[in-house]
């Protein structure tokens, strides 16, 4: 039944993979391509099952994914190409009901993560290397399909389907390549382009918590000044009236900051510790800054999200000590002017910390959890 059902797909594929340079290039192979993209996103999203799946996966590769990655270098200035393209392989590599369940022995899951990586790094490349004209829509040229690429990865990378630690010990740069492209593709857009269009934001946030969970020493890896603009960006996103951004900020940032403290309190000299070191030599503000942002959201705000953001502040606290008391000291004098209420902020902050050890252990953050919701309590009787 699945051979009847796909056979015009493997026809018309089967005439587009014969297609000359030029001829893949005319508007009649354009428009059939554009059909032929949105109809196999539609298959394959009604794939449910893991037999389903199978039958579909083992149909197109490697028959004809070529021909999808000869579109995706062919058509990277045609968003009407592109968008269907990397729909279509959102969802391939999408894990929905555990369908991508390959057998121990299969290569599949490996084999499906290097040819999604192939799709991204060659739109990504070329949409890089593109000029647009003054005056065009940006969304609709760039940012649409920026979005759609960390929709991709952040699937791929949540799938369960592939142990990523086997490309770096094959020296295979399939990943390595896929999150340097994503990454620079983050860095071109302006932070308040990201925070104003609702779909790039989202995309683009979940990854970030993603990377800093489970890729938080290959993000420690870069450049001072991209793991700045990464940071701004979460500090931004803590800052969003939508909830959900903001808690996943605030998850990223847990990530990053417990990674640091236990880098800190590791007496080993490793080569990820001084990477951490000389990115705050050049950088001190780095995780102070983050710090400040949400004491004073969690001091002074009203916020519905108050768990959340109190999970990374824990982390902060005890890699940020000489910060920390810095900005209790400051609260502490801008109540000079009233001595009881100084007196009794003070002993609030004291009870903060009461019985908190200098360690991230779940009793350790819950004990912390408890305080700071009664440190939040009396700061409100107070003001």
């Amino acid at each position: 039944k699945f051979k009847q059902f796909i056979a015009p797909f493997t026809e018309l594929l089967s005439q587009l993979r014969t297609q000359s340079n030029d001829g893949f290039t005319s508007p009649t192979v354009c428009k059939a391509l554009i059909g032929v993209l949105r109809d196999l996103r539609g298959v394959v999203s009604s794939c449910s099952s893991r037999r389903s799946y199978s039958l579909f996966f083992e149909w197109i590769y490697p028959d004809f994914t070529p021909v999808l990655q000869r579109a995706a270098a062919t058509y990277f200035h045609l968003p009407e190409v592109t968008t269907p393209l990397l729909k279509l392989y959102g969802e391939l590599v999408y894990n929905k009901a555990q369908r991508l369940t390959f057998d121990s022995s299969s290569p599949n899951g490996i084999l499906l993560f290097r040819d999604a990586s192939a799709i991204v790094v060659s739109y990504g490349t070329s949409l890089l290397e593109q000029q647009l004209p003054p005056g065009a829509d940006m969304y609709a040229a760039k940012y649409k399909g920026i979005s759609l690429c960390l929709v991709l990865l952040t699937r791929a990378l949540s799938g369960n389907y592939v142990n990523f630690g086997v490309f770096a010990l094959y020296g295979d740069r399939a990943l390595s390549d896929c999150l340097e492209v994503t990454l620079k593709l983050c860095l071109c857009m302006q932070l308040e382009d990201i925070m104003a269009y609702t779909k790039v934001c989202k995309a683009y946030f979940t990854l970030m918590e993603l990377l800093m969970r489970n890729h938080t020493a290959m993000l420690v890896e870069l450049d001072t000044a991209v793991l700045r603009h990464i940071c701004a960006s979460l500090q931004e996103g803590l800052k969003s009236h939508e909830v959900a951004i903001s808690s996943q900020c605030a998850a990223a940032l847990e990530h990053l900051a417990a990674y640091h403290f236990r880098q800190l309190s590791d007496e080993r000299d490793t080569r990820t510790k001084q990477q951490l070191t000389n990115h705050l030599s050049r950088e001190p503000e780095l995780f102070s800054s983050q710090l400040a942002v949400l004491l004073n959201m969690i001091v002074f705000e009203d916020c519905p999200n108050q768990w959340s953001l109190s999970r990374p502040l824990l982390a902060l606290i005890l890699s940020n000590d000489a910060f920390f008391q810095k900005w209790k000291a400051s609260v502490l004098t801008q109540q000079a002017s009233s001595p009881e209420r100084q007196q009794k902020l003070s002993a609030a902050f004291d009870k903060l910390m009461h019985e908190v050890q200098p360690n991230l252990e779940a009793k350790n953050r819950d004990k912390f959890t408890q305080n700071l919701t009664m440190f939040r309590h009396e700061l409100k009787n107070l003001f």
